[in-house]
């Protein structure tokens, strides 16, 4: 390359770099301190328009860094995890969202006033105090729901046939039990000693 060639490289090659660097801190129009060496010869070759400088280094282009300018690099860098495909693009992982990663997302939403919250890195509803359950979709019932009821509601029980009460404990027997006999269980009476019979309605005959 003759001298003239070889002048209008160098000039070329500090354009680039000034307008390489203009995003960085530098000077705009300042190129940065090097030694460029027109014979250098990179191996692996530099990717995304890199520009080798000298033997096996590379002078990359805005938004890529790496030996051979292999990564790209996003500004914020991306969050939780979140992995930078191109420059400004970054790859979330499940349960983020957003340009940089930074919004949590819950799969399928939080129902009944729950917030999805990042825990140890990982998406996750938060619920009231009241529901339960990976999107808060299981009501608490603080005394359960006993005898096969199933909580429906925040301290609301739907109860099976033949009982009653908040709880589900409250068996019912229908006609009810006479001369104050118990109902223990759905239709079941149990009858104080003087009477007998389904409801307690027979008088037990003295002896």
């Amino acid at each position: 390359m003759g001298s003239v060639g070889l002048g209008l490289a160098v000039v070329s090659l500090w354009l680039m770099v000034a307008a390489v660097t203009a995003g960085s801190d530098a000077p705009r129009g300042v190129a940065l301190g090097f030694v460029f060496d027109p014979k250098a010869k990179c191996e692996p070759p530099c990717e995304h328009a890199g520009v080798c400088i000298r033997n096996n280094s590379c002078l990359c282009s805005s938004g890529y860094e790496g030996e051979t300018c292999q990564y790209a690099t996003c500004y914020p860098k991306c969050k939780n995890g979140g992995v930078c495909l191109r420059p400004g693009k970054c790859r979330c992982p499940p349960g983020f969202g957003g340009k940089y990663c930074h919004k949590v997302t819950c799969d399928g939403g939080c129902w009944n006033g729950g917030e999805c919250i990042a825990v140890h890195g990982v998406a996750a509803c938060n619920c009231p105090s009241s529901w339960t359950g990976s999107k808060c979709q299981e009501a608490i019932c603080d005394l359960g729901c006993g005898n096969g009821g199933t909580c429906v509601a925040p301290g609301v029980c739907r109860c099976p046939e033949g009982w009653l009460g908040g709880a589900c404990q409250t068996a019912v027997c229908s006609p009810p039990c006479l001369n104050g006999g118990k109902c223990t269980s759905p239709n079941k009476c149990r009858c104080g000693p003087r009477f007998s019979g389904p409801r307690c309605a027979d008088r037990r005959s003295a002896h």
